[in-house]
């Protein structure tokens, strides 16, 4: 007898649809899996074999085909277990009544039978809601909550495969997906309030956040960098529902949720180490997994000391920091990734990290091109803003009083980001960073005066097509933050400042 069973299979971020087609043969026992199946689901034979048989089943002594259909779709990960199992029941008489055609199974067996929670059950959500809004998920308890955030998918939980089984064939009840969310424990995000001085740096993060730009720090040790760029995710607004579904979605993929709150609600903030290697940080490995960029997705990557990082690593960031995706092709198959972050690098100006401050260096010149020669022309320019974060003298340190709290500044980022909702609400974008040249264009006019300091700018420090892109992009966020409809001179003045600290360090 053949029987199906539906199911779903993760590809990249996205699910579709999978057909579980078992039969039984004539001929010697065995257990052929096929359907380009992955190592890690070949092992189900051996799990759905000793649950079947401690629920109280029998495994058939015959010949099993199990087909993952369609057959050209690559299949990893474990949550094949439950529809597999199923299907031998159905197919062998032991289970009764076929599912129904709306019905979708996503699960783990554990070898007692029971059923442990998987990743990815929230794109598969996502992905019924897209192409089958009537139909019903069974999944384990473990995934209730990650289920419960798509409230318009019918879905159930069964602790075990007898309760599925007693779903099916005698229409036991089965309990619906749990939607309370338990916080975690922790601490409020850190406030600018704590920062002394700094006030150029932490305009220019206000600016970065207002817009979503890519940021530059370079200075001395201890001057403050990282304690600067933490704080940038508490100066964004509120994540959205669709950012919120996105970004949990990247890590109910990558199995980076947390059970008792399987909710990516606030900005990301990923600081990966610099030994990190180049799969980790844009992602794919043996078995593609989303690396860091996708991790931040709607918040923040934070690379410090980035001329420690490979060079592969870096060069690696330019395509992702341009399109805001991150395609990875492997032999079998070809993810795609979205990469739509802030982007903040911080870095000293040379080794020993004095240099251009009131502290001696002692790098040699030769040493000093080397290492600021780790950072190529290319990734550079793709750094909206470039900020010099000097070393706190005591007084700032001694100062009592409180600076600009994160409150404050959060203010006038959701301003800027209110008045760029209103411009592109007709368009795909929603940020200013995102605006192609024809937007650019549109949207970033300049009167006489402001094209004169632009003209001059642009000559004296030659930029480069990109550069002049971006000092407008940027220019157009910080008249946003002043809810000004059109650039000024003013503006435009502050967007070249940020510009102006490669000619200091990369061209002297």
């Amino acid at each position: 007898m053949l029987a199906t069973v539906n199911t779903l299979v993760i590809t990249g971020i996205e699910a579709k649809t999978v057909k579980v087609e078992v039969d039984l043969m004539a001929g010697l026992p065995g257990f052929e899996l096929v359907g380009l199946a992955q190592a890690a689901l070949k092992e189900a034979r051996e799990r759905v074999k000793s649950a079947l048989k401690n629920s109280g089943y029998e495994f058939p002594n015959r010949k099993i085909i199990v087909n993952l259909a369609p057959a050209d779709l690559k299949k990893e990960g474990s949550h094949f277990d439950l529809a597999i199992a199923l299907g031998i029941l159905l197919a062998s008489g032991q289970l009764l009544n076929p599912p129904d055609p709306n019905l979708f199974f996503s699960g783990e067996l554990s070898l007692d039978g029971s059923l442990r929670p998987v990743p990815g059950i929230l794109p598969m959500c996502l992905e019924l809601l897209k192409t089958e809004p009537d139909r019903t998920f069974i999944i384990p308890p473990g995934n209730s909550r990650e289920a419960s955030l798509v409230s318009e998918v019918r879905s159930l939980t069964a602790g075990n495969l007898r309760e599925v089984c007693a779903y099916l064939d005698n229409n036991a009840e089965l309990s619906g997906v749990s939607s309370d969310k338990t916080v975690p424990p922790g601490g409020s995000m850190p406030d600018f309030a704590d920062v002394k001085g700094q006030e150029t740096a932490k305009r220019g993060i206000q600016v970065a956040a207002a817009g979503s730009h890519n940021l530059l720090l370079i200075g001395p040790p201890g001057g403050g960098k990282t304690m600067l760029a933490r704080r940038m995710p508490g100066i964004m607004p509120e994540m959205t529902r669709d950012e919120v579904l996105e970004t949990t979605r990247i890590y109910s993929v990558a199995g980076l949720l947390n059970p008792d709150h399987p909710l990516i609600d606030t900005r990301p903030f990923r600081a990966p180490h610099k030994n990190a290697s180049s799969a980790s940080i844009i992602g794919g490995g043996r078995i593609p997994r989303p690396g860091e960029i996708s991790l931040a997705q709607n918040g923040v990557l934070f690379l410090d000391e980035l001329p420690e990082f490979g060079r592969d690593v870096l060069e690696a960031l330019r395509q992702p920091l341009e399109d805001k995706i991150v395609t990875v092709a492997r032999a079998q198959a070809t993810h795609t990734y979205p990469a739509d972050f802030s982007l903040i690098a911080s870095m000293n100006p040379c080794s020993c990290g004095f240099y251009g401050s009131e502290l001696e260096c002692t790098c040699t010149p030769l040493q000093i091109q080397k290492y600021l020669s780790r950072i190529s022309g290319p990734l550079l320019d793709r750094m909206d803003l470039h900020i010099e974060v000097p070393r706190v003298n005591y007084e700032q340190l001694r100062d009592r009083g409180n600076g600009q709290s994160s409150a404050a500044m959060r203010e006038k980022v959701i301003t800027a980001r209110e008045m760029q909702k209103k411009r592109f609400a007709r368009l795909k974008i929603n940020l200013n960073s995102q605006m192609r040249p024809a937007d650019v264009k549109k949207h970033c006019r300049l009167d006489d005066e402001s094209e004169i300091l632009l003209k001059n700018a642009f000559d004296k420090l030659k930029m480069s097509a990109r550069a002049y892109d971006r000092i407008l992009k940027v220019a157009r966020t910080i008249a946003d933050m002043e809810g000004r409809d059109n650039i000024r001179l003013q503006h435009l003045g502050e967007a070249l400042q940020y510009r102006s600290l490669d000619r200091k360090y990369w061209r002297n």
